[in-house]
């Protein structure tokens, strides 16, 4: 099955979110070229407005509304960076914004979200927990936002690669974080409509890679949440995923997993090689060139998706600290 989302849609998408988001840098890195014998970049999405790419699809999605939607206001669940972003977006165009979350979300994302004056619920231990007070919220009139699993999404989304394009010509691989490939589909959707031969790698975390087993699975299933560094990965695909699933399966070329102490060593690189402070799930693409786990780069671009880690986490990382956020998280410790 295809999806009918298209470049024309993330072009479109480009045109409407413009000057409410930030075009990001694309910075050369000579530690990861020199590593890696050929030009690798990094895609600072950890330096947009909101620290993260989210704010892409959550804006496009938010100037989408009807007249209608927009006044009974929008509502989502998130592992913190989707909810960031939708709250900012409601924000400027002055709907109310009501997010859902699990217990497994960092207090910093948390306060993130509350900072641009979204109503936060916690509720359970899953993405799936938070999603059952979503539903009542919907049947209340409020219109649902999620974070991967949407035309207007995904198209937003996708505007990072036609930067990526604009900036990388020459491009022959990129490295995406994976989670329920929002992300990854737009910017595969629009990367393989503009050159079929850019390889394109989605990378996640050993702990709870929900779309990895989903592909293995040959269908979207339940896969169990994981306290994990990369903590903007977690969560499941939806048993009724009706875009991303199939859209990862058209485009993506391969997917890489990463070990808890790849991804704590990736954030380790970034700040003291490219000083940037970037969290775990945008460490990911950095994380898999490290451990030398992308065969044949070529002109390689990591998209760094996030910055919004708890910066005490983040101390304790560089500090050279083996942190078990599993552990931590079982222990009832805020990490």
């Amino acid at each position: 099955m295809t999806t009918n989302i298209t470049l024309q849609d993330s072009v479109r998408a480009r045109a409407r979110i413009a000057g409410r988001i930030r075009q990001t840098a694309l910075l050369d890195s000579p530690s990861l070229s020199r590593l890696s014998s050929r030009k690798v970049s990094l895609k600072l999405e950890s330096t947009q407005i909101t620290g993260s790419f989210k704010l892409r699809g959550a804006t496009n999605a938010v100037l989408s509304l009807t007249d209608e939607q927009r006044a009974a206001g929008v509502v989502g669940v998130s592992t913190g960076n989707h909810g960031r972003g939708l709250a900012y977006a409601a924000a400027q165009a002055g709907v109310r914004c009501i997010i859902c979350m699990s217990e497994l979300v960092p207090q910093n994302k948390v306060e993130g979200i509350k900072s641009h004056g979204a109503e936060v619920r916690i509720l359970g231990r899953s993405q799936d927990d938070a999603q059952v007070e979503v539903d009542r919220l919907v049947a209340e009139g409020m219109t649902m936002l999620p974070p991967f699993d949407h035309p207007d999404i995904i198209a937003g989304q996708g505007t990072v690669a036609l930067e990526m394009l604009e900036q990388a010509p020459d491009l022959d691989t990129v490295l995406v974080p994976l989670s329920g490939g929002g992300l990854i589909s737009g910017v595969g959707m629009v990367l393989k409509a503009a050159n079929p031969g850019i390889r394109v790698i989605g990378i996640s975390m050993e702990r709870g890679a929900a779309m990895h087993e989903c592909l293995k699975a040959g269908k979207p299933i339940l896969v169990e949440e994981k306290a994990t560094l990369a903590d903007s990965l977690g969560g499941g695909i939806g048993l009724d995923n009706a875009y991303t699933f199939e859209m990862t399966k058209a485009f993506v070329d391969e997917v890489v997993l990463v070990t808890e102490a790849e991804i704590a060593a990736a954030i380790r690189h970034a700040y003291f090689e490219e000083r940037q402070v970037i969290e775990g799930s945008g460490s990911v693409g950095i994380a898999a060139l490290l451990a030398g786990k992308i065969e044949n780069p070529g002109r390689c671009v990591a998209l760094v998706s996030g910055q919004n880690i708890a910066m005490d986490l983040h101390k304790r990382i560089i500090d050279g600290e083996d942190v078990d956020v599993e552990a931590e998280t079982k222990g009832g410790a805020d990490a």
